[in-house]
């Protein structure tokens, strides 16, 4: 049986490697977005070229995801901020995918590129979901 101190050490690690992945994501698509948005979204067969307005509703959302891909990253630097980092990666992910499934639902089924954006969205969700609760559990004691 491993030791309280080892156990929180390995989930210690965990928790650092899911903050991690999600931040680098996180800020990785909203550096993107930001910077290089035809590219972006010209891959998932979405123009916006010429088109301020698109151009403009789709970068707002934009610093909301940058902000909190920063504060993921802040987790695994100061381990006090990791439970606030696990929650706002469980509530970005899931909330993504979410929403993409429910328009799915609700639009029909978009670019092959997109569902597997969702499929992602949701299963590093979950990921951070799982993260957040063991965080939380070994942490309680």
């Amino acid at each position: 049986m491993k030791s309280t101190k080892t156990m929180n050490l390995v989930g210690l690690r965990m928790t650092r490697l899911i903050l991690l992945a999600s931040g680098l994501v996180a800020i990785s698509i909203a550096s993107a977005i930001l910077f290089a948005q035809d590219d972006f979204y010209s891959g998932y067969g979405i123009g916006i070229e010429g088109n301020v307005n698109l151009a403009n509703e789709l970068k707002a959302p934009t610093g909301a995801l940058l902000a909190a891909g920063l504060l993921m990253l802040a987790g695994v630097f100061r381990t006090e901020f990791a439970c606030t980092s696990l929650t706002t990666a469980t509530v970005i992910y899931l909330s993504y995918g979410l929403s993409r499934l429910s328009s799915m639902s609700m639009d029909g089924i978009p670019h092959d590129g997109l569902v597997g954006a969702a499929i992602f969205e949701l299963v590093m969700g979950v990921v951070c979901l799982l993260g957040l609760l063991r965080f939380r559990r070994i942490n309680a004691h």
